[in-house]
């Protein structure tokens, strides 16, 4: 069964820590990020996500970002990071 994270609209770097003790409590399993919601990505939970996304391929699990709001998609690019191959579906 795969475990679910909804994104908040704001991840600022209030949100950082509490996705970072989200995340680490459900490794170990597949995990789908919901980023449907998001309106603004700090570059802090950022790293977050692209940390966790390299863990869960290390760990042979799969952690997933679906249905990225267009705010998500635009803000992840302009930190010149390009969407990893995980994401599912095009931006609401």
């Amino acid at each position: 069964m795969t475990a679910s994270v909804v994104l908040p609209p704001v991840l600022d770097i209030l949100y950082a820590e509490p996705l970072r003790a989200e995340l680490l409590a459900l490794r170990g399993e597949p995990v789908a990020v919901d980023a449907s919601a998001v309106e603004r990505l700090g570059g802090l939970c950022l790293q977050v996500l692209i940390s966790a996304q390299q863990t869960w391929a290390r760990d042979g699990q799969a952690l997933t970002i679906n249905t990225p709001s267009e705010p998500f998609a635009t803000q992840w690019k302009m930190y010149g990071a390009a969407l990893p191959a995980t994401v599912q579906g095009e931006p609401a």
